[in-house]
């Protein structure tokens, strides 16, 4: 059975979760082809910008051998943040597809809202909402048991 993309991401973020990273995982697919997968290791890397869609969108350049991800698409379970926004519209990322929103973090829908600004030179199409439920309850269940 071939996974999609987004359940690959799930599935990364379930590994990101049992290492006491924050459940996000992301996929770079090009063409029906998954490039990368990655879920969040700040703590494990001892470094703040090892989230997972820039650890995916690494790989993808590297299994591309280029810079810049033309015709190519990430899954993410939570809306990304700025520094992550940014680093997508640097790679020139086709179309982005997340699962739950992020009011308080997010550099998408909210907050900074990246896309939207006059210095951003590249927009991908934007897609939220995919199993939202689920991302949210992943993140949700992943901090309830660190306040018990």
């Amino acid at each position: 059975m071939r996974l999609d993309p987004l359940s690959l991401a799930f599935e990364a973020a379930r590994q990101s979760a049992a290492l006491g990273e924050v459940p996000v995982g992301a996929a770079v697919v090009r063409d029906g082809v998954v490039l990368a997968v990655a879920g969040n290791r700040p703590r494990t890397l001892h470094d703040p910008t090892a989230h997972a869609e820039i650890l995916a969108i690494r790989a993808a350049c590297a299994a591309l051998g280029d810079e810049r991800l033309t015709g190519c698409d990430l899954y993410v379970t939570l809306e990304p943040c700025p520094m992550c926004a940014g680093a997508i519209a640097f790679a020139r990322i086709r179309r982005l597809y997340y699962g739950a929103a992020d009011p308080k973090g997010g550099g998408v829908e909210h907050g900074s809202r990246v896309f939207n600004q006059p210095t951003c030179h590249h927009v991908p199409e934007v897609y939220g909402g995919f199993r939202e439920a689920e991302a949210a309850a992943l993140l949700k269940e992943f901090f309830q048991a660190r306040r018990d």
